[in-house]
């Protein structure tokens, strides 16, 4: 599935990229990037400027919940992966942080989990949510497709790596999450983790659901961007090690000012502003 999503720019982006044209005036040619995780809107923004800079290049955003990235990229098929892990043998250049917050419904009393009853709940050790300061009610496990990102970066971090609860149920997007989650019944019961930014957002707009604290750690931009907060991913463009000159302009766009700019709209930008 090719996404051409044709996000507006505001004027102070626009202006952000005077400075930015003449570094990559010369760049021609077309570029295929892949993913399969929350990030689409954001690497579509990306494109899209990108393509506004250079008239001569073209840029397709390859995206499927199904889709395997890194052997995209490996095969030939995609010239960038998007994705939270590195891989042998690819150049990996962090371009953004992303949290990943742990959800559950707003009726569920837990008050936090620590980062190892995370790790215990997903993985099966941890049944009851009575067990962790909540309710007498079992825990239904949501999981993420095994080729996701989010998922690979969940369980290293985690120390679970193909330890999940078979008895998970797997959803593929943060939209069918947050329905299976307040949809559940009884509606306490399930748990399930997601882009952190996705659940900010379905929290402030008065989705009954909560993100808990993880070792006392409120799940937030700042804790995400200063590293207290657990569970965080980085937002990896990956590329073959053989030089391509319209891949290291993108990647220098994506790190300049205009490019970071364009990222922190959703994620945590990597470098400072």
């Amino acid at each position: 599935m090719i996404a051409r999503l044709l996000l507006p720019l505001n004027l102070c982006i626009l202006f952000c990229w005077g400075a930015s044209l003449v570094a990559f005036a010369d760049v021609a040619g077309s570029l295929t990037i892949a993913g399969n995780g929350p990030e689409l809107r954001t690497i579509d923004s990306l494109a899209r400027a990108f393509e506004k800079s250079n008239p001569r290049a073209y840029l397709d955003v390859v995206w499927d919940a199904n889709s395997k990235p890194i052997e995209m990229l490996k095969s030939g098929q995609a010239h960038i992966a998007v994705t939270g892990t590195e891989a042998p043998g690819l150049s990996a250049v962090p371009i953004a942080w992303d949290g990943i917050g742990v959800l559950v419904h707003l009726s569920n009393f837990t008050k936090e989990v620590t980062k190892q009853q995370v790790a215990d709940i997903f993985s099966g050790k941890i049944t009851l949510w009575s067990d962790v300061g909540g309710p007498e009610t079992k825990i239904f496990v949501i999981d993420r497709p095994r080729n996701q990102n989010i998922r690979d970066a969940f369980e290293s971090q985690l120390g679970i790596t193909g330890k999940i609860t078979s008895t998970a149920k797997v959803i593929g997007s943060d939209d069918q999450v947050v329905t299976t989650v307040v949809g559940t019944l009884p509606p306490l019961s399930a748990v399930a983790y997601l882009s952190l930014n996705q659940g900010l957002s379905v929290v402030s707009g008065g989705v009954p659901v909560r993100l808990l604290p993880i070792d006392k750690v409120e799940p937030e931009g700042p804790t995400v961007k200063d590293g207290r907060y657990p569970l965080r991913r980085p937002l990896l463009l990956l590329s073959r090690k053989k030089p391509d000159p319209l891949v290291e302009a993108f990647t220098q766009f994506v790190l300049s000012p205009a490019g970071q700019q364009l990222i922190a709209e959703i994620y945590i930008p990597i470098k400072e502003k």
